[in-house]
């Protein structure tokens, strides 16, 4: 099937749900979450079925997208996403389950109305545990960990994200940064969509491989904080110079690969 990098109206089935309540912006999100779902399956950064990929809905109603419980990531399309709001009241979708700690972690970022966080992306991927389980945390050894240099935020375990009042706490440790270390749990991104969460997503994970690889081999050659520094500048303004939002290339070139693979993702 012949891939195209812009999704439209006709990639989702005309249900009589959707076809009376959903707006073209939500049709878009949809398919573009349900792709990102697809891709972590690809990389083999799942956990089972833990682990979510959300993004909020524009439009006034504070409501966000997020998997139905018990669904692999490979199962995830587009019209089976449940559509939940902050509070955790389902507000469509054909499996009306959703994962409590999933709901608890992600409802603490959407519920921030930011727009630089509309989309919220949070692993379980094996090297993603390791840094998180280690004292020293992401250091900047690569390219990509520069990309999160001084500029990603650490969350102590509290135990599984039962309660409601970690929230808060969640926040407070993202602070301005994007990016997310749950010390003893896992990795956690924000982006303003779904194409430049991903890109800030796959970065992260892959310094994190690159990390415990490295120290598998021998000593980690640290990058002093000056080079760090401007490799994370000079990362960020290379972005711009796309003249595109951020993301939206790789995202683009993912989204053929994956057409090319399996395009159930668009249904």
């Amino acid at each position: 099937m012949s891939a195209s990098p812009m999704t439209t109206m006709d990639d989702l089935p005309l249900t009589q749900d959707s076809a009376h309540s959903m707006s073209d912006a939500e049709r878009t999100l949809r398919v573009e979450l349900a792709a990102a779902y697809r891709l972590v399956d690809y990389f083999g950064w799942t956990e089972q079925i833990y682990g979510h990929l959300t993004a909020r809905i524009p439009g006034p109603e504070n409501h966000f997208l997020i998997n139905g419980f018990g669904e692999n990531y490979d199962e995830v399309t587009a019209s089976s996403l449940v559509k939940i709001d902050v509070d955790g009241n389902v507000v469509s979708g054909a499996n009306s389950s959703v994962n409590y700690a999933g709901f608890v972690i992600h409802s603490a970022i959407h519920m921030m109305h930011d727009e630089r966080n509309l989309v919220v992306m949070h692993i379980h991927s094996r090297a993603g545990m390791a840094i998180a389980a280690i004292k020293e945390g992401l250091l900047p050894i690569s390219m990509f960990s520069t990309v999160f240099y001084e500029n990603i935020g650490y969350h102590d375990y509290e135990g599984a994200s039962l309660y409601l009042d970690e929230r808060d706490r969640i926040v407070r440790s993202l602070g301005s940064a994007k990016a997310l270390i749950l010390r003893n749990h896992g990795l956690l991104v924000t982006g303003a969509s779904v194409p430049e969460c991903f890109l800030r997503l796959y970065r992260l994970e892959r310094a994190c491989q690159i990390q415990v690889d490295a120290a598998a081999c021998g000593t980690l050659n640290l990058i002093n904080a000056d080079v760090a520094s401007r490799s994370r500048a000079d990362l960020g303004e290379f972005q711009g110079m796309q003249r595109v939002p951020e993301g939206t290339i790789e995202f683009a070139a993912l989204r053929r690969k994956l057409d090319r693979i399996d395009s159930g993702y668009r249904d």
